[in-house]
């Protein structure tokens, strides 16, 4: 017989036995100490957590209701080591290696970084590896040809969710959602917002 503990990881309540627990809340203190900005730390760890409950569902799926030990070492390969992104040589290797362990599959979400109106147009570029200004010609395009276009973008624009966390837009461009992808994601568009800043 083993304790099981509740825990409440990225808004999803799991239930986790205690030596899974042990692992997890070592792992998550790693990833936590390698970040001296707080506002940074606090996006990457939330990013980190909600990623982690994704996995997490889809490990355990409708067989089981307990996380276990064997599923946190699974999840960490597919994250990957906190050491793994501690220097641009080793984050480099890690990569690789997360790149092999775990593909993502694109999913379509709107951008919110690269928009003009609702981020459809950034949406679709970022899936179909193309310039946003394609497609917003074609749908103006559209809509001059009994306005189309325009029904065609509001009906986009309801259906398709917009990429709110690092993890969804690393899904959106088909990247791996590994620590060192967040962590990357997470330093640019800090960087992006301090150079708006300064204009």
């Amino acid at each position: 017989m083993k304790t099981t503990i509740t825990i409440n990881l990225g808004g999803i309540v799991f239930h986790i036995d205690d030596d899974a627990y042990e692992m997890l809340h070592t792992y998550l203190l790693a990833i936590e100490k390698h970040f001296v900005n707080e506002e940074e730390r606090k996006e990457v760890m939330s990013d980190i957590e909600a990623r982690l409950s994704e996995l997490f569902k889809e490990s355990l799926g409708e067989k089981r209701d307990v996380i276990m030990k064997d599923d946190i070492s699974k999840i960490i390969e597919i994250m990957g080591e906190p050491e793994d992104f501690i220097d641009e040589e080793t984050s480099q290797e890690g990569k690789k290696q997360s790149n092999m362990n775990y593909k993502t599959n694109k999913k379509l979400y709107r951008d919110p970084d690269n928009r003009v109106l609702g981020g459809v147009c950034g949406g679709l570029a970022a899936y179909f590896n193309n310039d946003p200004l394609l497609f917003r010609i074609l749908f103006i395009i559209l809509f001059f040809i009994g306005s189309v276009g325009f029904w065609i973008y509001i009906i986009l624009w309801i259906a398709i969710p917009e990429a709110k966390t690092t993890a969804q837009k690393l899904e959106m461009r088909g990247e791996p959602i590994t620590l060192e992808n967040i962590k990357k994601s997470v330093r640019d568009e800090f960087e992006k917002v301090k150079r708006n800043m300064k204009f």
